[in-house]
């Protein structure tokens, strides 16, 4: 009687225990790809480094920067680079915010050298942090329409477009200088765009 007793009881232990759990397995997520940056998170990004220099620090002139890999994409760049004032240290400190890791740009933020400040340095100023409140994209596509921009660009495609922003005695808020070439020197042909207001203020060329 025992065996049949035991077997009974065998079976209701394994139907009552069901099969072993299996183990799920988490997909991890690849990783974005890299992505072009407008102005003003490249530029908040270099603040907070540039406030561990010094806490005062005020906008001064940032500028767009290409690569191979990743080209400009209507005013987002792979790369911005920044330079900051402080009135309290009498100088200025350069850093670099850049998406990616390539042509001599680290990604992340670099710091720069230093300089000093004692004013105005030629036409340009220092800006309140508070003044950028427009996005390099927002400014490009402003340029593009009320400044002339797509007709200029549809005459000369081979032409790159380079965003520059800073703070002159031209405009009384910090701008966009929207700039078709490498630089302003080389340039014949630039849309000015407030930073604080969004509103076009001149073409020149």
């Amino acid at each position: 009687m025992k065996q049949p007793l035991i077997a009974a009881l065998f079976f209701a232990l394994v139907s009552c225990s069901g099969p072993a759990p299996t183990k799920t397995e988490t997909k991890k997520e690849p990783p974005k790809p890299a992505e072009p940056a407008g102005a003003q998170k490249a530029f908040f990004q270099m603040y907070g480094s540039a406030r561990t220099w010094a806490p005062d620090v005020s906008g001064f002139i940032m500028q767009s920067i290409t690569t191979p890999g990743m080209p400009a994409k209507e005013g987002k760049y792979a790369a911005w680079r920044g330079e900051f004032v402080s009135l309290g240290v009498r100088g200025t400190r350069t850093f670099t915010y850049s998406a990616v890791n390539e042509d001599g740009l680290s990604k992340g933020i670099s710091k720069g050298g230093d300089n000093s400040y004692t004013g105005p340095r030629g036409q340009n100023s220092e800006w309140p942090v508070q003044a950028l409140k427009i996005d390099s994209d927002a400014a490009y596509r402003t340029a593009m329409t009320k400044g002339k921009g797509e007709e200029y660009s549809k005459k000369h495609p081979e032409i790159p477009v380079t965003m520059v922003l800073e703070k002159t005695k031209r405009h009384t808020n910090p701008v966009y200088r929207v700039i078709w070439g490498a630089s302003a020197n080389s340039s014949s042909f630039s849309v000015y765009v407030d930073a604080s207001s969004g509103e076009y203020l001149e073409t020149t060329h």
